[in-house]
């Protein structure tokens, strides 16, 4: 069974940073592409930034320069660190199986930037 956990949200003031976790189980971690997607209040999902198997990293314009993902195969962790936050980065983060949207998410972590 395909299992993501998140952690690492919180609340903190714009330009604030947070380091978002994602542990997961379940499958062959470094076989897959891994990606951050978030879900603000009243709003669709949003692709934040993938990372490929071999480390290559693509991000939204939103987000570029400011978050950064990386991932520990060791670990079968997946990371990303958020800097320079913005109120507009207040959402639900999710993990997600594969490029884009992914296929599996997990349970989301909220991170809350207040101005």
């Amino acid at each position: 069974e395909v299992q993501l956990v998140e952690s690492g949200g919180g609340m903190v003031q714009s330009g604030g940073s947070l380091r978002l976790s994602c542990a997961a189980s379940g499958f062959t971690f470094s076989t897959y592409h891994m990606s951050w997607v978030r879900q603000a209040p009243g709003k669709g999902l949003e692709w934040v930034s993938s990372i490929s198997v071999g480390g290559n990293r693509n991000y939204d314009d939103s987000v570029k320069g400011r978050f950064t993902i990386s991932r520990d195969n060791n670990k079968n962790t997946l990371y990303l660190q958020m800097n320079s936050l913005k109120p507009e980065d207040t959402a639900l983060y999710y993990c997600s199986r594969g490029w884009g949207l992914g296929d599996n998410r997990g349970q989301g972590t909220q991170v809350t930037v207040s101005s």
